[in-house]
Parts: structure tokens; sequence; C-alpha cells
């Protein structure tokens, strides 16, 4: 088993804002919202943006949690998305419940925007273990099934698609397949080997996430174990920006490889507790396997990004996941270079 979250250490953490920062108009409008005054607002890490996350605890006992975006300068490389999900929340409120916290309003003062929303607890899934694996995967497909096939709003996105050209992409542009070697150091003239050998084969594969077909489900897109919560045998998502329409196969693939990322079960297994709920397609999923496993060799080569210092960290074990996973569903030769890649 890897370390979970090996890299989640103070000094490695995203920079973020202390209560004291917050502009005292937000603060006030965030109490009235909420109907009490704030007497305790701790710092809530996780994710890789520096947006301002606090727990926050009322003078009468209720907690809530706050979510802001600030203004940045001019040279961060970091992108907020908080109208993308407070857009979720408000319009897809119903569809969400119960998997998602419960909005309770919205803040836009001093170029602040911040949401409130129900306060989930802290982290309850790392470490990984197989018995929380499995309750994770069949409730993520009890939330999948409750849109199976169900007619969805036009303004959401279809959005697996673009994620279905990222090895033709790297398989196009001179340079990059390389750069991807280049991440196992000494193992790079070996994963060079690998990859000309195999690129045609992933790429074959990704295309399929493009020729999907319906039925579709809302994904969540962005599910992993800092954007979840585990109570019970309930499966709560939050960060929503990303919410889109596609098959439910891509969502599952991409949950089930951070989970194998993080130390947790294999990919397979998680795969087959989440069809023990909602049957997978074969063709659908290794199209999305591969699709997943392009985007993170696309991603874990790049510099890193100012203000988001886990970013590529994150990436490269994913990276390893996804790919042995590949491996593994299309049939290839094992990428043994990968154990050379480093978190």
């Amino acid at each position: 088993m890897r370390p979970s979250n090996s890299t989640d250490t103070p000094s490695a953490r995203e920079s973020k804002p202390a209560w004291s920062a917050v502009p005292l108009p937000v603060k006030r409008e965030a109490e009235r919202i909420l109907g009490s005054p704030v007497v305790r607002a701790t710092r809530a890490y996780g994710g890789y943006a520096p947006s301002a996350t606090f727990r926050l605890r009322l003078a009468d006992g209720r907690r809530y949690f706050f979510k802001g975006a600030y203004p940045l300068p001019a040279d961060s490389g970091v992108s907020w998305v908080l109208q993308e999900e407070e857009l979720v929340y408000q319009r897809l409120g119903e569809l969400i419940a119960p998997w998602a916290p419960a909005h309770l309003g919205t803040i836009r003062q001093e170029g602040w925007h911040a949401l409130l929303l129900e306060d989930l607890g802290g982290s309850s899934v790392l470490p990984w273990t197989a018995e929380k694996a499995q309750r994770a995967a069949k409730s993520y497909a009890s939330f999948h099934q409750s849109t199976y096939a169900q007619p969805l709003p036009g303004w959401l996105p279809r959005d697996a698609k673009p994620f279905g050209a990222c090895w033709s992409q790297l398989d196009a542009e001179t340079g990059d397949l390389g750069r991807l070697a280049n991440l196992a150091g000494s193992e790079a003239g070996a994963a060079s080997e690998w990859l000309a050998d195999h690129v045609a084969a992933l790429c074959r594969a990704e295309a399929g996430l493009a020729a999907a077909r319906e039925p579709f489900v809302l994904m969540h897109v962005d599910t992993r174990s800092d954007n979840i919560r585990l109570q019970g045998d309930l499966l709560r998502l939050f960060d929503w920006p990303f919410a889109a329409v596609g098959p439910h196969e891509f969502d599952l693939a991409a949950f089930a490889q951070s989970i194998e990322a993080e130390g947790g079960p294999c990919c397979e297994d998680v795969a087959a507790w989440y069809a023990d709920v909602l049957p997978l397609r074969r063709d659908v999923l290794g199209a999305s396997i591969a699709a997943i496993a392009g985007y993170f060799a696309d991603r874990a080569p790049r510099p890193p990004v100012e203000g988001l210092p886990r970013l590529r960290s994150v990436q490269r074990r994913q990276l390893k996941a996804s790919l042995g996973w590949a491996a593994r569903a299309l049939g290839l030769a094992t990428p043994t270079w990968l154990a050379s890649v480093a978190d």
C-alpha cells in the first residue's frame, strides 16, 4: 500500500487566508444570513486552490462551512470557478441532494464571492480501507443511478468528450511523449519504448469516449478524497464547479483511480463494488480509463503552477494509478517504469 497524501504537509499546503483577512462586511453578511454571530472560524485545508475555506461555529452552537474567492495578484496561476459551483447549487439542488451539502446563501462584498454551505465535518475517508472504499463506491453508483437516463438541463456541459483526445494530442506534439517519459528518471528509456509501442492503442481506446452514447448521468467530474465525506453508507460530494452530463463510467473511472493513487484498494475492486449497484459498459469503461490516463499523462509533466504547490505531485500519483489500470484493462504490457516516477 502506498502512503496516502504523502505530500500533504503544512509546508506543501496552499496558502489560505486567515479569518482575520476576511473583510468585515463579508463576515457581517455571513452572520446575517446564518442568523447568529461567528464565534470560531477554523481554516479547512484540502483540494489544490488557495480558496478561503472555514468551518464556522456560531454562538448558538450551529456549524456551517464558508467557501470564498477573493481578489488575486495578476500573476497568480489560480482561476476561481466559484460562480460555476454556485450555479449548480442554485439550479440543481433537488438533483444533487442528499449527496451534496445544503446551500444556505451567497455573499458578494468587497470583491469577495463566498458560499455558505452545510458543514459536512472533517476528512473521513483517509486512509482508505476496503470497507470504506466499498461503501463509497456503492453510494457513488446510487448517485449516478438517480439521474440515469433522465432528462438533464441543457445548460450543463457535456464535458467528458474533451478528455478523449489527450493521448492523440501528446502523440502529435513534438517532444510531449518525451517529457512524459522523462518523469521516469533513470527509466526514461524504458518509458519511451513503452509509450512508442502502446500510444496508438491508447489513442484508439480514448477515442471511444467521444463515441459513447446515452444513457448518460449527472457527473460530478472531480470526485476524490478531499471533495467527499463518508457518512455511514452515504457519500457526500462537494466542490461542484465541473458538474456535467456524460457516461457514468467516466465519473467512476476518475474516482476509482484516485482511490488507488491514495493507497486504497485497486481500481478493479472499486469498479466491481460500483457495478453491484449500477452496471458498467465494458467498452465505455475502457475508453474512460484510457482517457483519464491520458489526462494525467498530459498534466503530470507540466511545470508547477504558482499558488498550487501540490498539484503536480498529486497528478503524478494519479498518472501511475490510471495508466497502470489502463494497461491492465487494454491488455498492454505492464508499464514497470511507472515505479520510477517520483511523487
